[in-house]
């Protein structure tokens, strides 16, 4: 997909990853729609302020309505509680769910026939080296994007024909806030990270693998 030219909504383009997806898409020459839950924390020059829940039906029907020129829906918003799938708080297990996979796919399904009316373009789903790698202690965050992954797959094969692409990043920790506890040297930097996704959407990679971690254990699965 030519990044020049195209219109994408960054969902969580307010901090972290997504916003230096968002910043580093503009730099391409894409129009970006930058969402978050409260636009006014979006500080992005040249963006546009999107208003998204991505738990919310009517947000998400509203964002669509906003933004009727999309090409490229990037579903990098999402939660991690930390929450254990057997003593941890079903509320927490359900939010996590409700937000990392029913949030990409109701997004998802709004925005394709404004993609495909547009001529085609790209989704990106932001997963996880979790998506293969399930630990106890963050068993609730793995299930959501072991979940997802699969959803990205599916999914891919339902809009080709629709003429859009879908990716999936996988990453392990990034120097963002919801990796804040973890040691600096354990972490990637973000901006490196949405660089290669970016270059994955470019050339229309099904998966596009972050760091050495998460290529590894992508190499692991087959043992």
């Amino acid at each position: 997909m030519e990044l020049k030219g195209a219109v994408a909504v960054v969902t969580g383009a307010n901090r972290g990853l997504g916003r230096h997806l968002a910043e580093q898409l503009l730099r391409h020459g894409a129009k970006v729609y930058a969402a978050a839950r409260r636009p006014e924390t979006v500080d992005l020059p040249g963006a546009v302020p999107l208003r998204l829940d991505v738990t919310d039906a009517e947000s998400i029907r509203a964002a669509v309505r906003a933004a009727p020129d999309a090409t490229l829906l990037v579903n990098n918003a999402g939660i991690s509680t930390g929450t254990s799938l057997l003593d941890g708080d079903p509320d927490a297990v359900r939010a996590e769910m409700e937000t990392n996979y029913f949030g990409p796919l109701f997004v998802t399904r709004a925005f394709a026939p404004v993609i495909e009316s547009n001529g085609g373009g790209a989704v990106l789903n932001v997963l996880s080296v979790l998506s293969w790698l399930h630990p106890a202690g963050l068993g609730s965050y793995a299930a959501a994007k072991a979940a997802a992954w699969a959803q990205t797959d599916a999914v891919r094969e339902e809009l080709a024909p629709r003429g859009i692409a879908v990716s999936a990043l996988h990453v392990g920790y990034m120097d963002t806030d919801m990796a804040a506890g973890i040691p600096a040297d354990q972490k990637a930097d973000p901006a490196a990270v949405a660089a290669q996704a970016l270059e994955g959407i470019a050339h229309g990679l099904p998966e596009i693998l972050a760091d050495d971690l998460t290529r590894e254990v992508k190499r692991g699965l087959a043992g």
